[in-house]
């Protein structure tokens, strides 16, 4: 029986510990196809730069003693995954996409920012169901690639996620399945399905300088009192589930046309 084929890919870069530990952790399920960016994308989004070259490098990534063949991409992540759609597969497609195990949660609205996200839903735009898992972190952390972090529990629930979108097909309009684990999650963590949280969670900074042609990076901090609504990515996080949110790329209003559309002929 032909094993199937999953692409593995991230935004925090080729290096990351958590792009290892996602590769053991689908090993198991399938034959594994792993590109990533060279550098750190966090934050990419779903970008296509113009001012990345699409270079392609053959490399590997191991974990505790395991070593896959993998593909260093001078790409943003989502340009990674149309560069493995389009140049690397030419005998099958994927049938499953995981982008992760990222540093640092990707809740609330703010997920449109996410490069992990912007993977996933560009693997969807082509076709292919996707998760995006995430991994609760220290702030600090999150553009660290620390060995230090233990991705274990995220690993559980990343082969426990694919392993049941292997076997079924996602229901209409769930394109991606977005995971966020919780800093203290073990294998024995409950989950819960839930939906973005509207309230903001990463709030940005302004930069920090004297004179507006200065180098000035707008920083972010993040807001954690999202407890009282437990149905939200944020408060299943702050309550210590595992948040499951499905996503679609249809980003349409779910407004009623008709009442919106009096609204706007109304004088």
């Amino acid at each position: 029986m032909t094993r199937p084929l999953i692409l593995v890919t991230n935004d925090d870069g080729i290096d990351s510990p958590g792009l290892a530990a996602a590769a053991l952790a689908l090993d198991s399920l399938g034959d594994l196809l792993i590109i990533a960016p060279r550098t750190q994308q966090s934050g990419a989004g779903r970008s296509m730069p113009l001012h990345h070259d699409g270079r392609l490098f053959e490399t590997t990534v191991t974990a505790q003693g395991r070593t896959w063949k993998a593909y260093a991409a001078h790409a943003s992540p989502a340009q990674a995954v149309q560069h493995a759609l389009l140049e690397l597969i030419t005998d099958r497609r994927p049938k499953l996409a995981v982008s992760g195990i990222n540093y640092g949660e990707n809740v609330g609205t703010a997920v449109t920012i996410s490069g992990t996200v912007g993977a996933a839903l560009e693997a969807a735009a082509h076709g292919v169901p996707a998760l995006a898992v995430s991994l609760q972190v220290d702030r600090d952390l999150h553009l660290s690639n620390s060995a230090q972090v233990d991705f274990s529990a995220a690993a559980y629930f990343t082969r426990f996620f694919a392993g049941r979108w292997l076997k079924k097909p996602p229901p209409p309009d769930v394109d991606v399945l977005k995971i966020d684990v919780p800093a203290s999650a073990t294998s024995e963590s409950r989950w819960r399905i839930t939906r973005l949280e509207k309230r903001p969670y990463y709030i940005p900074l302004p930069p920090v300088r004297k004179r507006l042609e200065d180098e000035g990076r707008i920083g972010y901090t993040m807001v954690y009192d999202h407890a009282s609504d437990i149905n939200t990515d944020a408060g299943a996080l702050v309550h210590g589930f595992v948040a499951v949110t499905p996503l679609s790329l249809d980003m349409t209003s779910r407004v009623d046309f008709a009442e919106l559309a009096r609204m706007l002929n109304d004088p």
